[in-house]
């Protein structure tokens, strides 16, 4: 088998992208290129004498218009990606445990889905990319509430990275923070994605953390679906952590102080009959769920806030209270709404399970 070449292309990026092939080849693949950088790459492989000959997307991206479609077109090159995916220009479809031959060289795929239900990771000798599906150190994981996302998948995922050989070194297809690329041995140790939890203490977890998809992402997502060869297609944002989980997060909000309420006072001004908005930011589905609905709130998800956080001004001179399952959620909420200027926002300390145990 031949050796590995490998190469970050744009170590300066918070989007990262790879080139690799045999070693002594002249033939290459480039995974998970950015439209807006396409320049680079062909200036790269012109540069290098190379031939390109698989575009790999590790799935469907959300907070950047892929380069694969213009590569493709460009270079006549092979377009990989899940058979899920919906983009319409892909031309080699894997599925779980696919393995292809590089001129010697096995290149494996694994399907590990969660941030998308389309994501695969690659297994070269020594390397795994693992796209949106496993960051680096606290950078934890892709979020699983874009169109598509399943924390129950991702948290099968995270079970089989666990699985795989300690040696193996993690290249992500997001880093925010300056991270470097470190072995699945150190990722179990520094990772908290990849603790210890059971499948609904993991669904619980990404639940309390989850602001849905800003409404430019939408865009991108069509764009990527369509194959799109335009950078003017959709609008992104510069530099903005997207995919990670609270990622989309409107700036300067993480910063506002905001009271918290204990349960045993809510319950009081409730019983009081006091005059103040109460507001239950989980998600319509968990409604259904076990903690079951709050009667005494009003439902505004917070991913609706976070969109349109105009649609509550209405109540912008009344005292409002948020409550979600068990705080994450309402702190966000509440800090929300005092950036747009709510006096004095609040949010119910331990949730609705705090507040179920004094009823």
């Amino acid at each position: 088998m031949p050796d590995l070449y490998f190469k970050q292309i744009n170590p300066e990026h918070t989007c990262k992208a790879y080139l690799f092939g045999p070693e002594n080849s002249k033939n290459v693949a480039i995974v998970d290129p950015e439209l807006e950088h396409i320049d680079e790459y062909l200036d790269l492989l012109k540069k290098e004498n190379f031939i390109l000959k698989y575009i790999i997307d590790t799935h469907t991206h959300a907070d950047h218009i892929s380069g694969a479609a213009a590569l493709k077109e460009s270079e006549k090159a092979e377009l990989i990606m899940n058979n899920k995916a919906p983009a319409k220009c892909v031309s080699m479809r894997v599925s779980d445990g696919d393995e292809m031959d590089f001129e010697g060289l096995k290149v494996k795929f694994l399907e590990t889905p969660g941030h998308t239900k389309d994501s695969i990771s690659i297994i070269l000798p020594g390397k795994i990319l693992t796209g949106d599906a496993l960051f680096l150190d606290d950078g934890g994981a892709g979020r699983d509430d874009l169109p598509g996302g399943s924390p129950e998948s991702h948290w099968e995922t995270l079970q089989n990275f666990l699985s795989l050989p300690d040696e193996l070194v993690v290249y992500p297809g997001h880093d925010y923070r300056g991270r470097k690329p470190s072995s699945l041995k150190q990722q179990k140790e520094t990772n908290s994605f990849l603790k210890s939890r059971t499948k609904d203490e993991y669904v619980e977890f990404l639940l309390d953390l989850q602001l849905g998809p800003a409404k430019w992402m939408n865009d991108v997502l069509k764009a990527n679906y369509e194959c799109t060869t335009d950078p003017k297609a959709a609008w992104v944002p510069i530099d903005s952590p997207s995919c990670e989980v609270m990622g989309t997060l409107q700036s300067g909000v993480k910063e506002q102080h905001v009271n918290t309420i204990s349960p045993d006072k809510l319950q009081e001004k409730l019983d009081n009959k006091e005059d103040f908005v109460f507001i239950d930011v989980r998600g319509i589905s968990e409604l259904h769920g076990k903690l079951g609905k709050v009667n005494e709130a009003i439902n505004i998800p917070l991913t609706s806030i976070m969109n349109d956080v105009g649609q509550i001004n209405k109540y912008i001179n009344k005292k409002i209270v948020a409550i979600c399952g068990s705080g994450k959620r309402s702190i966000i909420a509440a800090k929300m709404l005092k950036k747009s200027g709510f006096e004095n926002p609040q949010y119910v300390e331990g949730g609705i399970k705090a507040w179920r145990k004094i009823k």
